[in-house]
């Protein structure tokens, strides 16, 4: 008797639009989107020029960026990344209205994860971005906004 092949289930994703961050350290990138799956965690980012800067500047990553679980010592390093250079290589602006949209890729985060941090590099002296306390969660994400 032939075998029939059940359709598989779509995997499911969660997609968090503009989360609530507790803390970042540069006010010229913000988080768009992070979508995650059983497979991987993606991040959307927008980069602003800096009106400080002739042409708005430039932006780059640096390839050991990692995202950790808030309250964790695991560190998810950098996978991929979409549309911005590995640091040295640098995207420079053309004005001082440009933005960079961009995509980051990480490992699945594990299960039960409500928030996360986001880390370019945590070494004082440099220009990085860094956030702290993102929320991927909704319920997590009203009840911060409730208490403030």
């Amino acid at each position: 008797m032939p075998t029939i092949e059940t359709p598989k289930i779509k995997e499911i994703e969660k997609v968090i639009y503009s989360p609530l961050v507790i803390h970042q350290t540069s006010e010229h990138v913000t988080i768009h989107r992070i979508i995650g799956n059983e497979r991987f965690t993606k991040i959307d980012f927008i980069a602003y020029a800096d009106p400080i800067y002739y042409k708005g500047g430039w932006v780059q990553i640096e390839s050991d960026t990692f995202i950790r679980p808030c309250g964790s010592n695991d560190k998810l390093t950098l996978v991929d990344a979409f549309n911005i250079p590995y640091a040295p290589e640098k995207h420079h602006h053309n004005s001082t209205t440009a933005f960079l949209c961009y995509t980051l890729y990480f490992p699945a985060l594990p299960k039960g994860t409500i928030a996360i941090d986001i880390i370019e590099n945590e070494t004082t002296g440099g220009n990085w971005f860094n956030f702290y306390g993102v929320a991927i969660e909704k319920a997590l994400s009203q009840r911060i906004v409730a208490n403030n």
